[in-house]
Order: C-alpha cells, then structure tokens, then sequence
C-alpha cells in the first residue's frame, strides 16, 4: 500500500494526540489538536495555517454552545434538580421499583438535552443517596445510571449526540443519505444504542445481585418523605424553564414530520433550522426574563470538551487531506467484512475510549472514516457502523477511569468499600471492549438493526 509522508505524518500526529488522551488529563488535547494540524498542514500537506483553522467546525460549535448554555440555566436555577426531585417520589417509597424508577429517570432526563455527563452529574449523588437507604450496593446502582446515561447520549438533543449527527451531516453525500433523512437517522441511532446500552447494563443488574436484591425487596417499602424529601414547588421562572425545553423539543421533532411538512412558514422555518439555533432564542428569552443567571450557566458549559471535539475534527480534517484517513480506511478494512467490520469497530473504539475521550477523541476519529470503510470492505450499512463507534466508544464509560464511573464513585455511600468499587467498575469497564465487540457484531452485523 503505498501511503504518502503527509498521511504517514497525520497518523504520528494522531496517534501522539491519542496517547496523549490517554496518559495526561490534563491536556486538552483539543487545542493540541489544532497545532498538530497547522504543523502537519504547512510542512507536509501544503497547507496555509490559515486554511487549517478554516477548518474548525463553527456549526459544531455554534450548535453545541447553545444547547449546553441553555440546560446549563436549567440546571444552575434548580429546575432539573427538581424535576429529578419530584420524579424519584413516583416510586411511593415501594423499594423494589426503586431500579425501574432510577433508570427511566436518567434516560429521560439525559434525553431531553443535558446529556450523559450533566445527567449522570444530576443523577449520581439523588441515586447513590437512595441505594444506602435501601441497601442497594453502590456498583448496581452505577450500571443503572451510567448505562441509562450513556443509551440516551445520543439524542438528537444531547451534547453526545450532536457531536455524532454533526460529523454524519458532512459525510452524509458520501454515504448517499439526503438531508431530509438526517432527523430520522438520528434517532434510529439513538434507539440503537438505548438498546444496546439497555441490554448490556440491565443484564449486568440482573446477573450481578440485581435479581436477588428486587427479590428480597418485596413487600418492603420506605416513607417516601425520607426517600425523597417532598422539595419546593416550581416558582414561576422554573416553570418558564420546563416550558422551555418541552419547546425545544417540539420545535426540532415537528418540523421534521411528514404531517407537518408545509405548516411552518419559511421564515420560521430560518429561524428552527437546527437544535442550536432554538436554543440560543430560548436561552435569550430565559435571560431577558431572569429566569437563568448566564453567568452561572456559562460555568457549566463544558468547553473542555467543546474544544476537544473541534480540535481533533481538525486534524482528522488534515488527515483526510493528506490521505492518512484513507491509510486508517484500508488498514481496519483489511481485517474485515461487511458483517464482523461492526464488532471490529465496536471493540476497538471500546478499548481506546476506556483510556481516552469517547465523544472528544474516539468519535471524531471514528466516524469520519464510515463512507471509506463501506467502500473498503464491499458493503455494509452505514447506521450500524456508525452506531458499533458510538455504542463501542460509550460501554466503556462505567469505568472508573471515566467522568460517569468517576463521579458515581465519588457519591457512594460512606460504608461502601471505594477501593473495591473501583476496582469492580475497573474490571466491569475494560470487559466492556470485549461485550462492545460482540454486541455490536451481533445486533448490527448479524441481526442488521
């Protein structure tokens, strides 16, 4: 295979960047991102750095920014906290439900918009709270919240999904998919991976003393009060907030269903043209009303990760220039087919992503290689690839090592062993590249979901 020194070059930059993920958390490997492409772009691309920087995602970004400012006013002026509140008390203190109620709860306040790392960061300390008083082990509960997190990542509302419906928008002429058909694809990658993520951590409960502890919970039951504490009642600017999202929401799904198509004129039309731009009108409104401090909101924001994402777009960027994603392409394609290719990715994102950032490196990495891929190995459906990175990347996440695992851990119960929990969530996450693999082999190669 013969492989240009600029592609050979935009691989050792990638693979430093990758390492780098890895070993220093530090580095916001986003920023090192971008002066690796400029070096890479100038001395052995041809490239101005001008034109490099061309290259940064600015609707990424735009989209991103708007949606994580406005679920950060909802968070900072107490709405989600709660709404997460109100909904934990819908179990009437009947402990055996408690799982049922915790899972269906992170899945939907994470689908709404603030994604897996608010939604876990909202979640984590109501539930590890309520696993000590019902005797819960911390690690159960962890698979329920992470893995309902993570199955919901990748709505078309969440940070997460964003990033993966952003980088499919650019490839999708690439992958003959018309731009009228993006909305409904996002959601059947959604779907994907709520399946996913909802058999692999749900069976994990079950297998792993879920089963035995529902079991023992029967008939038992607890004072809702002490559960969950009735909080205040919603004053008017939180209920301005909740109107707010269940806006944003209507306003992305209805425009793209076929029995509204016509209803919106043009102009709106301008105006609703992605979830970003609502919700910079909506974060506008809540500002002008002080229904949300901006200044807190923009705290919250996770520009980190933000920038991370944009960094390593633009090196893979310069990579694609250069031919090094092509030298990636044939490589993967060489060890696969239309069928297994999905279990290959599934377990090599897995094993990258518990090192590294899952939606700031893995993703960006990933994805932009699909269209090559399906041209590589003769075949293969474009939703299942794309879904093996994005369910591969994520399974991972219950590790310690992770900011999900991280922060269950950190809300655990004083009587619970930490070294021993993180060596269970340890062991729980790595495995997750192998079952990534095989799962993703299984649903997406050979069921063809």
């Amino acid at each position: 295979m013969d492989i240009s020194l600029a592609a050979i070059m935009s691989i050792v930059a990638l693979v430093i960047v990758v390492i780098i993920s890895c070993v220093n958390e530090d580095l916001n490997v986003g920023f090192l991102s971008i002066g690796f492409a400029i070096i890479v772009g100038g001395v052995w691309g041809d490239t101005t750095g001008a034109k490099v920087l061309g290259y940064f995602p600015t609707s990424l970004f735009m989209i991103l920014v708007g949606v994580t400012f406005l679920f950060g006013m909802a968070q900072t002026n107490g709405t989600m906290e709660k709404l997460t509140a109100y909904s934990v008390r819908l179990c009437k203190g009947n402990t055996a439900i408690v799982p049922l109620i915790v899972f269906l709860l992170t899945t939907f306040v994470t689908t709404i918009g603030p994604g897996n790392i608010a939604g876990t960061a909202l979640m984590a300390p109501v539930a590890m709270a309520i696993a000590t008083r019902i005797g819960m082990p911390a690690f159960l509960m962890t698979l329920l919240v992470v893995g309902a997190a993570n199955g919901a990542a990748f709505s078309p509302f969440a940070p997460t999904g964003i990033i993966s419906n952003g980088i499919i928008a650019k490839m999708a002429a690439g992958l003959g998919i018309p731009a009228d058909q993006l909305s409904g694809l996002a959601w059947k990658i959604h779907f994907n991976s709520e399946v996913a993520q909802g058999v692999v951590n749900i069976g994990g409960f079950f297998v792993l003393g879920g089963w035995a502890w529902i079991q023992k919970q029967r008939g038992a039951a607890l004072d809702i009060n002490e559960l969950a504490p009735k909080p205040e009642p919603f004053n008017k600017h939180q209920w301005l907030t909740l109107g707010a999202v269940a806006v944003l929401i209507l306003l992305v799904i209805l425009p793209g269903l076929p029995a509204t198509k016509g209803l919106f004129a043009p102009a709106a039309m301008n105006l609703l043209s992605n979830v970003g731009t609502i919700a910079f009108i909506l974060a506008g409104i809540l500002m002008l009303t002080g229904s949300g401090d901006s200044k807190a909101a923009i705290k919250v924001v996770p520009w980190g990760v933000i920038m991370m994402v944009c960094g390593v777009t633009v090196l893979i960027e310069v990579m694609d220039k250069a031919g090094g994603l092509n030298a990636m392409v044939k490589m993967i394609g060489a060890i696969s087919n239309p069928t297994t290719i999905n279990g290959v990715l599934g377990f090599v994102t897995g094993l990258l992503s518990a090192y590294s950032s899952s939606s700031g490196v893995v993703m960006p990495m990933f994805l932009p290689m699909v269209p090559g891929l399906i041209k590589e190995v003769g075949g293969g459906n474009p939703i299942a690839l794309i879904s093996s990175i994005n369910i591969g990347a994520h399974l991972v996440d219950t590790s310690p090592l992770s900011t999900l695992g991280a922060l269950c851990i950190a809300c655990a119960g004083e009587h619970e062993d930490k070294a021993k929990l993180f060596r269970n969530l340890l062991m729980w996450g790595l495995s997750m590249s192998v079952v990534g693999g095989i799962v993703c082999y299984i649903f997406f190669g050979i069921l063809g979901l």
